[in-house]
């Protein structure tokens, strides 16, 4: 089986928009000659990171597309899909629509959530899906992603049986227990494009007491080679020490040449936050400073752009080393030919614990960059020889964790999936409810476990009722005469992607009685599940997020990273830029739009929760608060920034200030004097204000 002997139209598609892939690689080729093309069966295939497990997907996608069919293509993160639909847009060139929703495209990339609320209220579209693959299928065992993707698959089998389930995954444990379960073909293949050499070292053999020295080592090996290296450690913190203590070490023997591409690298990232009006924030500097050397940190609190570029940049051979936190190793494809674990450990709420087999495979299989490298190597690192004996016995030599529901472990998810089920018309009682949950992969595993098998009905039946109990006290869901039904509340949850903890703390607040208080609102959402904190960079004094929370008459005993966020949004309102934040609070200030723009959501969903329970007070201002937030501004600001597209907080602060609110009198020659105000936008000004006389 080669590429050559693909049907004509398929390999036309694959020739055009993947010009690197001369054939089928031996994994490829065993895939495919299992059926993946000719059968219309279920498919479970496991190879190695980096073996082009994606082009296997886009094959089968391709054939069902052709075949006048549409495909889901289902990613676990944000970050992923716009990777995929930048890669599969390629094929809009055939006639092949690619999108976010498939009732807009053939080929729809959709994160895990987006797809399970499409398997809760499109049945309609659902029903139109031939093909769903499953990206990253092995996240199914994820505490938080899992129970979704695990729900929405069995909700698709069960409203749109006659579709077939692709899943892509890395090795599994118990991969026998997941293809019964899903009634699918697996193919499994040892193969690896470049050959992956896994190692243990240790500090003794070095001479040294401290690992970072042996990063060292290994930095400046790949140096003498032009290779590059990614560093996996736990902390973001522990990313910025170390990205800056290589960068000290390394700075005086680099190459001119190389230290021009570098400087070009750090002004990149220095231009992000000043675009965006802020002057460089602390972080900001750090990170240019480490890159004009070739180092770069990756985490959750640079902007998403920096992020991006670090990731362009090193693609492109411009960086020697990132030293990145453990989620990049799930997010977008950045191979190198070194990859170093300097920390084997995670924080969890019970403390530091080791981490799983899976993720050390994880991290180790991005070792290797296919057209580039013959070969990838990984380094664990430990601290002394007995322990890195052990290190080498627990994961090189180790057995993967089996891959287990973890459904009825996490309770929102419980609580949600039966509000849906319920909202959704798919369970009246009891025993349909039962029905779903031991369709799902948690039920499979509870019925078909030796230990768990007499009790799982029980089990299941008890953890069921149990939620039913919770929801129903929070008025999610009520008994009528034919059985259970949503209410007006509960279908506001099902219909959105929100933690029903969420729902249940905002409905509390807005019970809680009297004139709303924007600021204690604004606490509220920060303290929810659903909004991702920004977090302090270090220990120092948190007085200042105290006295801004004071000032706003929140009167807060523990200061934590809920109360950074709050302080942050209330800032970001007034106009400060992230620099501003950062110096204040000493937080990681760059998450501050994403931040805002997720509390701008939920103030709009407390708002509708508001509606549902009958509370109209305070329903326009928690408009304007939701405006403010998404926007950035005082509320004066929000009829320019809301009425003239782009115009953005620092250009209409520039209006007012020189004009003050009223626009009418102002002429174009006036406007064109502003900076950063072209022609265009002068013109959009004047449409708006000069038409209203």
């Amino acid at each position: 089986m080669s590429l050559e002997s693909l049907d004509p139209a398929i390999r036309k598609i694959i020739k055009d928009s993947y010009p690197q892939i001369e054939d089928l690689n031996p994994a490829q080729k065993a895939v495919v000659e299992a059926g993946l093309l000719e059968e219309k069966e279920n498919f479970i295939i496991a190879i190695p990171t980096a073996s082009g497990k994606t082009l296997l997907g886009v094959m089968a996608a391709l054939r069902t597309i052709l075949e006048g069919g549409k495909v889901v293509y289902t990613v676990p993160l944000l970050s992923i899909q716009n990777e995929k639909v930048k890669e599969f847009k390629k094929f809009e060139e055939h006639g092949i629509k690619v999108g976010k929703h498939p009732s807009s495209s053939d080929l729809a990339v959709m994160v895990f959530e987006s797809y399970d609320a499409l398997t809760r209220f499109n049945w309609n579209t659902l029903s139109e899906v031939d093909l769903v693959i499953v990206d990253e299928f092995h996240m199914i065992g994820e505490y938080s992603r899992g129970p979704t993707i695990e729900c929405a698959i069995t909700r698709s089998r069960i409203i749109n049986p006659g579709m077939r389930l692709i899943a892509l995954s890395a090795t599994l444990q118990n991969m026998e227990e997941l293809s019964t379960w899903l009634g699918a073909r697996v193919v499994e293949h040892d193969y690896r494009p470049v050959p992956l050499y896994q190692e243990v070292l240790n500090t003794e053999e070095y001479g040294t007491k401290n690992k970072n020295d042996v990063i060292l080592r290994i930095l400046k090996d790949s140096m003498e080679e032009s290779s590059q290296a990614l560093v996996f450690v736990s902390t973001r913190r522990f990313t910025e020490s170390l990205a800056n203590y290589l960068a000290g070490k390394i700075k005086r023997n680099l190459p001119a040449e190389k230290k021009k591409t570098f400087k070009m690298v750090a002004e990149k990232i220095l231009d992000v936050p000043r675009r965006r009006g802020s002057l460089p924030t602390e972080v900001c500097l750090k990170l240019a400073e480490c890159v004009e050397n070739g180092m770069a940190f990756h985490h959750a609190g640079l902007f998403d752009r920096q992020k991006e570029i670090i990731e362009e940049e090193f693609r492109a051979g411009n960086l020697l080393m990132i030293t990145a936190t453990p989620s990049l190793m799930y997010g977008v494809n950045l191979p190198s030919k070194n990859v170093v674990i300097r920390d084997y450990t995670r924080w969890t709420s019970q403390g530091p614990q080791p981490i799983p087999v899976f993720d050390y495979l994880q991290m180790s299989g991005r070792a290797g960059r296919p057209g580039y490298d013959k070969e990838g190597y990984s380094y664990l690192i430990g601290k002394t020889l007995s322990e890195a004996e052990q290190l080498q016995y627990q994961y090189v030599y180790g057995e993967i964790e089996a891959t287990n529901s973890k459904l009825l472990e996490n309770r929102d998810a419980v609580y949600r999936q039966i509000i849906s089920q319920v909202a959704a018309g798919m369970a009246r009682n009891l025993d349909e409810l039962m029905e779903f949950f031991q369709g799902t992969f948690s039920g499979f595993q509870m019925t078909h476990s030796e230990y768990s098998s007499l009790f799982a009905s029980d089990t299941i039946q008890f953890q069921i009722k149990e939620a039913l109990d919770f929801l129903t006290e929070h008025g999610m869901i009520q008994v009528v005469p034919d059985g259970l039904r949503a209410t007006a509340f509960g279908m506001l949850i099902a219909k959105s992607n929100y933690a029903v903890q969420t729902a249940v703390r905002l409905k509390e607040f807005a019970r809680s009685g009297g004139e709303v208080d924007m600021p204690r609102l604004v606490y509220e959402i920060c303290r929810t599940p659903d909004l991702i904190p920004i977090s302090f960079k270090g220990r120092k004094s948190r007085d200042p997020v105290r006295d801004r929370l004071n000032q706003a008459g929140l009167f807060v005993v523990d200061v934590g990273n809920d109360e950074a966020t709050a302080a942050t949004l209330m800032e970001w309102m007034d106009e400060r830029s992230e620099y501003e934040i950062e110096n204040a609070f000493h937080v990681y200030a760059a998450s501050t739009r994403r931040a805002a723009y997720e509390a701008s959501q939920l103030v709009k969903f407390h708002r509708e929760i508001c509606q549902v329970l009958g509370i109209y007070t305070g329903l326009d201002s928690m408009e304007v608060l939701a405006a403010r937030l998404y926007y950035g501004v005082k509320e004066e600001l929000l009829p320019l920034v809301v009425g003239i597209k782009r115009l953005g907080r620092r250009r209409a602060r520039a209006l007012v200030d020189a004009f003050g609110t009223d626009l009418r009198y102002v002429s174009r020659e006036e406007l064109l004097r502003i900076e950063g105000i072209g022609p265009k936008t002068a013109e959009n000004i004047l449409k708006k204000y000069h038409t209203r006389d």
